[in-house]
């Protein structure tokens, strides 16, 4: 057992450095050097207060989202709606805290989490119903579900919000300083960067999350029903439940993420042309933290160091959408594992002592 868990935390690794390695042969074939690139990325990265302020303020919304993934796996779906739900999440809570400025920070706050989780919820129950009940492909309906909401979203803020909320066509004014997740302390020690309380809220999500699925019953069954719904049926607990309750739960952590993306990065809302990136950058983030609390912490610090010192590469020249590749090469081969199985090096086995030795 000690050896498969050591081998299994291999594999990330391996799809890192081997995601790297891909990165510098690609640099190469086109002429750059790859260690200058990297040096760069890095420089850019952790080059001052700034940029490390950054990277924080980008894990929040990637580690509530590659949660939101992790659960539904958890339950033996693939939720691909992340985008959508996310993006319900940050319009009805800036929605909110624009048509209720007066309400006090420690009011705001607390309703406007509770407001975005819950409608990135009601979007994930959807699927969530029609798998239970139907059988739908949950892949499906989520993947409809983000254009949905995306096109819906850009003709409520055309035509349903009010116009005094309204800074232009496109977007809406700021929320108030009531409203917003950014915080004078956390700005002031990272140089005026949009670190925010979102942080917090992410790792707050992760220990809930790893509670519920080691200590309580309700993450019980949802790893039975992820693992055999038939089964679990037969020892007494609902599948159709479970996955409901499971993508509630997804839905709410995606909702949160677009919550912490506009409150915390942007501070308003603005039409959106394609799908949230956080959606799909968090299904990432989970599939490299092999959808584990912890894992999905440290890779959600990669990825974040990737893309904030991305465009320190163009010092030297080099595109900084080389760090997409990058990205794109460490999930490929994650989702080619099985291959990495069958050449990492059988692991010796820990020798245990004859009966009657000592």
């Amino acid at each position: 057992m000690k050896n498969l868990s050591i081998r299994k935390g291999l594999i990330p690794v391996i799809a890192v450095v081997a995601g790297f390695l891909l990165g510098a042969i690609i640099m190469l074939i086109f002429g750059y050097n790859p260690l200058w690139g990297y040096e760069d990325l890095l420089s850019q990265a952790f080059g001052n207060s700034k940029s490390i302020g950054e990277i924080f303020r980008s894990m929040g919304p990637l580690i509530l989202t590659a949660l939101s993934f992790a659960v539904a796996m958890k339950a033996g779906m693939i939720n691909i709606g992340m985008s959508g739900q996310a993006l319900a999440g940050w319009l009805s809570s800036v929605w909110f805290a624009l048509s209720f400025p007066d309400l006090p920070r420690v009011i705001m706050i607390p309703l406007v989490i509770i407001i975005g989780a819950a409608w990135g919820a009601m979007m994930a129950a959807i699927p969530g119903i029609l798998k239970a009940f139907l059988g739908t492909s949950e892949v499906i309906v989520t993947i409809m579900m983000n254009y949905i909401i995306l096109l819906v979203s850009t003709y409520l803020v055309h035509y349903g919000f009010n116009q005094k909320l309204m800074a232009s066509k496109d977007s809406t004014i700021q929320v108030g300083a009531n409203a917003t997740f950014r915080n004078s302390f956390l700005s002031s020690i990272t140089d005026n960067s949009r670190l925010n309380i979102g942080i917090f809220i992410a790792i707050i999500a992760i220990i809930i999350i790893a509670i519920i699925f080691k200590r309580t019953t309700l993450g019980f069954e949802i790893r039975a029903v992820g693992l055999n719904p038939n089964a679990s049926e037969s020892a007494g607990i609902s599948s159709k439940r479970t996955i409901i309750i499971s993508m509630l739960m997804a839905g709410g952590l995606a909702g949160l993420g677009g919550v912490v993306e506009g409150l915390g990065t942007f501070q308003n809302f603005f039409v959106q042309y394609s799908s949230l990136s956080i959606g799909f950058d968090g299904m990432a983030v989970a599939l490299l933290g092999e959808n584990s609390p912890i894992g999905i912490l440290l890779a959600a610090f990669l990825f974040s160091i990737l893309k904030v010192g991305a465009p320190g590469m163009n010092t030297t020249g080099i595109p900084p959408e080389i760090v997409n590749v990058v990205i794109a090469s460490i999930i490929f081969f994650v989702g080619i594992k099985f291959v990495i199985e069958k050449i990492l090096p059988k692991l010796p086995k820990k020798e245990t002592k004859k009966e009657g030795e000592r």
